[in-house]
């Protein structure tokens, strides 16, 4: 009896053994999965690398991307007034799948003269972007998929969170969607109020779009196809091939734009 009493009493502690264990795996696993890392330190650009329209890549082209008080702001002050088309990305150095993507944005001032009317508190994050390394000295957009970030212009209706298509295609509702761009179903946001985007990334699977939490855009099977700029031949040839991964950049189109609390959860 007692021997009987002595083994129910070691099963008992090794099975409470085994539960902790596996408990404090899990608890040491979970906060892994929700590690979102800062992909902007707030200090300096060391992690990114820029490419400007007519500029080699790794020129910071008079100063249009600097770091102010924690802020990565794209500004104009050292153009004199002209802007001439020098479209321009900043790409974090390493490529993204399946990630959960976000950070705040905001726009102010005014657009540089002679910016183009489209443009006019227009920027954007550039997804799934090709190599910074092979685009064209002159090439104005690398070939991506573009989350369009727009601002109010005091009237009338602006979504933002928009998707615009540069050399790609994507599906929707289940059809290939082939339209450079798209509006989301999100509201107007006027002035220089922050405003907050995420974007879910499934590697060539399911895009979807969120500001301020809410799902205002969603889309499939991200794909090479559509009109490029530069290596038109060689961007041909890989149409419909699927978009798995690339970099992500943050754009420079003529009005002035601040990115703050740029941040990665990869899935």
């Amino acid at each position: 009896m007692i021997k009987n009493h002595i083994v129910t009493v070691v099963f008992i502690a090794t099975a409470l053994l085994f539960t902790c264990k596996s408990n404090k795996d899990q608890s040491t696993k979970t906060p892994q999965k929700n590690n979102w890392v800062k992909l902007f330190n707030g200090k300096d650009l060391n992690d990114w690398t820029i490419k400007i329209k007519g500029q080699p890549l790794g020129e910071n082209y008079k100063n249009t991307f600097i770091v102010d008080n924690g802020v990565l702001k794209v500004n104009y002050d050292e153009y004199n007034g002209i802007f001439n088309n020098s479209y321009g990305h900043i790409f974090y150095n390493k490529e993204f799948s399946d990630y959960k993507f976000r950070m705040q944005y905001r726009f102010i001032g005014e657009q540089i003269k002679d910016g183009a009317g489209w443009a006019k508190r227009n920027s954007g994050v550039m997804i799934h972007c090709e190599d910074p390394k092979n685009i064209g000295l002159n090439q104005n957009f690398p070939v991506s998929i573009e989350v369009q970030l727009l601002g109010g212009l005091g009237t009338g209706e602006r979504p933002t969170g928009n998707l615009c298509t540069p050399g790609t295609h994507v599906e929707m509702n289940g059809e290939l969607f082939t339209p450079h761009c798209v509006n989301s179903s999100s509201k107007t946001f006027n002035g220089d109020q922050w405003v907050n985007l995420e974007i879910e990334v499934r590697n060539d699977s399911i895009i979807k779009h969120f500001i301020n939490g809410e799902n205002v855009l969603t889309y499939s099977k991200p794909q090479i196809g559509g009109s490029v700029d530069y290596n038109e031949a060689y961007w041909k040839s890989k149409a419909g091939t699927p978009l798995k991964k690339g970099y992500i950049s943050l754009q420079s189109e003529s009005h002035p734009v601040e990115f703050k609390n740029i941040e990665i959860l990869e899935l």
